[in-house]
């Protein structure tokens, strides 16, 4: 082991239950580096940063850290050597302070064992002022933060434990473009400090602009291992899918005649305390791309379109027709079906099969009586899991045991059942990998060109230009501008996005 390599896994192998997770899996770590680990959902990536963090141990295989031989028994031992991770849902305590979720299980104490107070305030503003960003007021509650600022606090937390390697698991998913470059920033001063990174990110963009080095895993094996100067995305991709790849749909943009009626008509919308005066139109075979920043009403403006949130005032029209919708039960007897941004916990049944999910909007049209008829159900569900090719052992298969993108596409089989004519889809690519993310891109283009018509939700600009046929711009609470095609770009969107324009 060289002097610069800090760790090192040697012929790492998990299974569990029917599934090798992981088959003799070979990484090293350079002391100082960000070391990118990428692969699609069932890569196996998880399961090797939780070895490495001592969540569960490796059936074979040894660790290496600082040229010892290490068995990681839990993750408090993997921590007290220096390695920390970082959950993609991220574990701090709501209601506690911050310096007190830094030392949560280990609160400091004075000479006459009261809780030191001062010395972990201190200690929290000088790990702030080391990685170069301004302190968040200690005393501060966790549940008044925003997202960015609870990832430094786990930045922070971990550092706390003299952290030599930082494991980050999908960092960005749920940042801002502003705030996921704050975090690139932050981590790029660890690296400076001599703390190497492990980074697990579905977004190659983050992976080329920030990493030293990258991994590819696929099928639970070590593809390779390259510099980031002597790699391209297509390459990476391709080792990520195990072939010759295209992640860019050349999608035909839908023209509009002068006299076309709307399929969807929003006049003066308001709802809650966030959105006002919300004016637009959908047409039939469109997609129509709602974006913003996290905070500017685009989740909280489907969810009123859908009957989640009341509508305290305005208008709706659907084929022309003024329609009120109450509750999510007249929305879908409008023809509008919503794919939720919080895929489990506010779109799946994770308990329950694939069938059942794919079945549960549509039960009523399926009964025999008072029966359910369980053929209809079955074939069904088979038609839908063929057509969107979800990958499942069969449709018995417990919906939680799937990967996020076939997660996903199992909700949105389910909206498909009921036929609808409109479709909202909220970050429907939220946390899936490149490959499931191409097909859902398929699907939502595949869906326009049979005249459904959807509202598409997206923080991530280049899939936002990828597939829209017009751009819907929020900014707190309300409609800002809307941008043609051609209107569109990257910095015209944030310029808007941010009021800026």
């Amino acid at each position: 082991m060289g002097d610069d390599t800090v760790l090192r896994l040697e012929d790492i192998t998990k299974t569990f239950p029917g599934v090798k997770a992981l088959d003799a899996v070979n990484l090293s770590v350079e002391r100082g580096e960000i070391h990118a680990v990428v692969g699609e959902n069932g890569a196996g990536k998880s399961t090797l940063m939780n070895i490495l963090s001592g969540v569960f141990p490796p059936d074979e295989g040894r660790i290496l850290f600082q040229g010892e031989d290490v068995r990681l028994k839990d993750p408090r031992q993997a921590q007290g050597l220096g390695i920390s991770m970082i959950h993609q849902e991220l574990s701090l305590a709501p209601h506690l302070s911050v310096m007190e979720n830094v030392f949560i299980g280990r609160l400091k104490r004075n000479a006459f064992g009261l809780v030191d107070y001062a010395g972990m305030r201190e200690a929290c503003v000088n790990r702030f002022d080391c990685l170069g960003i301004a302190s968040i007021p200690p005393e501060r509650k966790v549940e008044e933060l925003s997202v960015s600022q609870r990832q430094l606090v786990e930045i922070v937390k971990a550092l706390s434990f003299d952290a030599k390697v930082l494991v980050m698991d999908e960092p960005t998913s749920s940042l801002t473009l502003a705030e996921t470059e704050m975090l690139l920033a932050v981590m790029r001063s660890l690296r400076a400090s001599g703390v190497s990174i492990l980074f697990i990110s579905h977004r190659l963009e983050e992976v080329f602009e920030a990493s030293d080095r990258i991994t590819v895993l696929r099928d639970g094996r070590h593809v390779k291992t390259l510099p980031k100067s002597e790699a391209s995305v297509g390459e990476v991709v391709s080792l990520m899918v195990g072939r010759e790849f295209d992640r860019v749909l050349d999608r035909e943009r839908r023209g509009r005649s002068p006299d076309e009626k709307p399929v969807l008509e929003v006049r003066g919308l308001a709802s809650g305390r966030l959105l006002r005066d919300i004016s637009f139109k959908m047409y039939s075979g469109e997609v129509l791309a709602l974006t913003g920043l996290v905070g500017s009403g685009r989740t909280e403006l489907v969810q009123a379109l859908f009957g989640l949130e009341r509508i305290d005032s305005g208008e709706l029209f659907v084929d022309g027709v003024r329609r009120t919708i109450t509750c999510p039960r007249d929305a879908i007897g409008l023809g509008i079906g919503l794919v939720p941004e919080g895929r489990k916990d506010q779109g799946l049944f994770l308990e329950m099969s694939v069938k059942e999910n794919i079945s549960m909007a549509h039960l009523p049209a399926m009964a025999s009586g008072s029966f359910l008829d369980l053929r209809r159900e079955r074939a069904a569900a088979l038609e839908y899991i063929d057509s969107l090719s979800i990958k499942t052992p069969g449709m018995e298969q417990r919906v939680k045991f799937l990967s996020g993108g076939n997660q996903q596409k199992t909700i949105i089989a389910r909206w498909l059942m009921n036929d609808p004519s409109i479709l909202f889809l909220d970050e429907p690519t939220h946390g899936v990998d490149i490959g499931a993310k191409a097909e859902i891109y398929r699907i939502v283009d595949g869906l326009a060109k049979k005249g459904v018509s959807i509202l598409f939700i997206s923080s991530e600009l280049p899939e936002v230009l990828t597939l829209a046929d017009r751009v819907l711009v929020m900014h707190e609470g309300r409609m800002l501008k809307e941008l043609s095609r051609e209107e569109a770009s990257q910095e015209t969107i944030m310029k808007y996005a941010t009021n800026q324009a």
